[in-house]
């Protein structure tokens, strides 16, 4: 039975129902990783490109893959490869950084812009069909339990 009152679950209580999150989150991130991948050879992105041009975008300026990879929680080394697969795509360039003579700024291109927007409104498009009739509160408490859960775990080295 489930509780659908409005106390604080109790430890005992809390980490079953949080577990079962879990159990949608992989699956449902594998599916949408499969469809990233799927639309790849149209859009050029894979499912890491497209993070680290997100990431990008996001942050409205360069960073160094070290950053990038901080901000992801990912690792160094599957960053850099993503930042090589973006340029070598024309998504990203490369500047000097006057703070740090051996990691370079990553940043952002036109071409990259545009590819992450575009990828980024197909997908918006996709989501604004869920069923469910939620509301603003429904998601806006999905996301609190799920910065929540992140939080939890924030410790754990990706490297």
């Amino acid at each position: 039975m489930v509780d659908n009152s409005d106390r604080p679950l109790s430890p005992d209580e809390l980490g079953p129902r949080l577990a079962e999150i879990y159990t949608v989150i992989g699956p449902l991130y594998r599916r949408v990783a499969r469809v990233v991948e799927r639309d790849s050879p149209r859009n050029g992105l894979s499912v890491g490109v497209r993070a680290v041009l997100e990431r990008l975008e996001l942050s409205g300026t360069a960073e160094t893959v070290p950053q990038i990879a901080r901000t992801l929680e990912l690792s160094r080394q599957f960053v850099q490869r993503m930042v090589n697969d973006a340029l070598e795509q024309g998504f990203v360039t490369l500047r000097p950084n006057p703070a740090h003579r051996r990691s370079a700024l990553v940043e952002l291109t036109g071409p990259g812009y545009a590819a992450i927007r575009a990828v980024q409104a197909a997908e918006h498009e996709a989501m604004g069909h869920v069923g469910g009739d939620l509301t603003a509160v429904d998601v806006a408490t999905t996301l609190r339990v799920l910065r929540e859960m992140l939080a939890a775990v924030h410790d754990i080295d990706v490297d």
